[in-house]
């Protein structure tokens, strides 16, 4: 297939990190719009989130990631999410990279969202154009009528999913017994171990992880989410 023929969807807010730029200049069709849910689609049922690595990170922190996985799950049939930068860093914006790693685990093995590593943009733009050309001529409309989501439960349990080893049935059980998020990320070692399936331990890396977050707040506050 001719690069020429190829043609991505892009979000707006991704001019600034050159990629569009790169792929116009090698013939690819190229057109921005706001898009609600990914920053690139590739193909009808083929949608990419980019995030840096100091991005990755900080959506770990907020709650942000597990919410887009499960609205790029939720309406796109092959999503896939590629991490720009290098993974050296990630010491220098956490200071446990566990949490790092297992936010990728969550990814791949809860999600099955494929995750792919690139050192730049440059890369990142070679890697769409191959995911761009593996979909051939593709029928049907790139863009699709998607709305915000509203469920407020289900965004709750986004939140409380982004622990570590927290699934649907302990976040779900978390909020039962404490009523929001916020009274859940409060919670005591003793309070989280009394929950069902929960265990001191896996309490005591909640509680660990969560202290960690505070600690980090002004090197989090140094940069833009979208550094690269």
């Amino acid at each position: 297939m001719k690069i020429e023929d190829l043609r991505m969807v892009i979000d707006e807010r991704e001019k600034k990190s050159g990629i569009p730029d790169l792929l116009k200049e090698i013939g690819v069709k190229v057109e921005m719009k706001n898009l609600p849910i990914g920053d690139y689609i590739v193909a009808s049922e083929t949608v990419v989130e980019r995030k840096s690595v100091y991005d990755f990170i900080s959506s770990v922190f907020d709650g942000r990631l597990f919410d887009q996985c499960n609205r790029l799950k939720e309406h796109f049939e092959h999503p896939a999410i590629i991490i720009e930068g290098n993974i050296d860093e990630i010491t220098q914006h956490a200071e446990n990279p566990l949490v790092f790693y297992g936010a990728i685990s969550s990814v791949a093995l809860d999600f099955k969202i494929p995750v792919l590593p690139t050192p730049n943009a440059s890369n990142t733009a070679k890697l769409l154009v191959a995911m761009c050309a593996r979909q051939g001529k593709t029928k049907g409309p790139f863009l699709k009528k998607i709305r915000k989501s509203g469920d407020i439960h289900r965004q709750q349990l986004s939140v409380l999913c982004s622990l570590p080893g927290i699934g649907e049935k302990l976040a779900s059980r978390m909020l039962e017994r404490f009523g929001s998020p916020n009274n859940s990320l409060n919670a005591s070692i003793a309070d989280l171990s009394k929950i069902e399936g929960m265990g001191e331990s896996r309490a005591k890396k909640i509680r660990q992880l969560l202290d960690v977050q505070t600690k980090n707040d002004k090197k989090i506050g140094q940069k833009t989410l979208h550094d690269i």
